[in-house]
């Protein structure tokens, strides 16, 4: 696919990945009654659902990153151009915030409103940390050794990082900005967005520095018969 046709699936995937996230979080906390543990499994199995349905649509068109960490760690491997990292890049950052926008709309919201929910300190950037390095973990092992699971494995993973972390599993620097934006169950307040970022950075680049040494020219983890995929780190 040409750069024009990818840049739009990161802007639209990613839109849509955002919509489905807030919405979901604005129905569940609607519907909850005040239980919070349901709601966070409602927006949790929604966000699984819609995470399965965006890879399998959009990554033979742009790889379905979604995600400034993911592209990262992609570039860091030599699998995409800085040139085009910036592009996606951009692409996600506004198609999150069109994504928060969009969900807004749905349910009759301002269209974008500085969130006054409290997500910081060292357990919640920890959290993050290994919430995107767990991420960047399973996409790095399902491609290489079972690519057509990816995009389960991936949701899956999110899902129960949703749970087994103490912010719930943002992993996301495009996700994080978008839903500072978001008044809502799923918001972060504005002045938590940079220790979230950082930590997913590092997340990221941790994992890229692990698995780039874990899976280099690892025979063993493929088929009998079938050669190692090369692995670029």
């Amino acid at each position: 696919m040409n750069l024009q046709r990818r840049l739009f699936a990161e802007w639209l995937g990613t839109a849509m990945l955002l919509a489905v996230v807030v919405g979901s979080g604005i129905m569940a906390e609607r519907l909850a009654g005040g239980n919070v543990a349901l709601a966070l499994l409602a927006n949790a199995v929604a966000t699984g659902a819609g995470l399965i349905a965006l890879i399998l649509t959009f990554g033979g068109i742009s790889g379905a990153h979604f995600n400034p960490a993911v592209t990262l760690a992609v570039t860091l491997r030599g699998e995409l151009s800085r040139g085009d990292a910036l592009g996606y890049l951009a692409a996600q950052v506004l198609g999150a915030f069109c994504g928060v926008a969009a969900a807004h709309g749905m349910f009759d919201l301002p269209l974008f409103a500085a969130s006054q929910h409290v997500r910081n300190g060292p357990s919640q950037w920890w959290s993050e940390f290994v919430a995107t390095f767990g991420l960047l973990a399973v996409i790095f092992g399902s491609t290489r050794q079972r690519p057509q699971a990816t995009p389960y494995a991936v949701a899956c993973y999110i899902v129960a990082a949703y749970w087994f972390t103490a912010s719930t599993s943002f992993a996301n620097p495009a996700v994080t900005l978008a839903r500072a934006a978001s008044d809502t169950f799923a918001g972060i307040r504005p002045q938590d967005v940079g220790g979230f970022v950082l930590a997913q950075l590092g997340g990221a680049l941790a994992a890229t520095a692990c698995f780039g040494w874990l899976l280099r020219g690892d025979a063993a983890l493929q088929p009998a018969g079938k050669a190692a995929a090369p692995v670029h780190a």
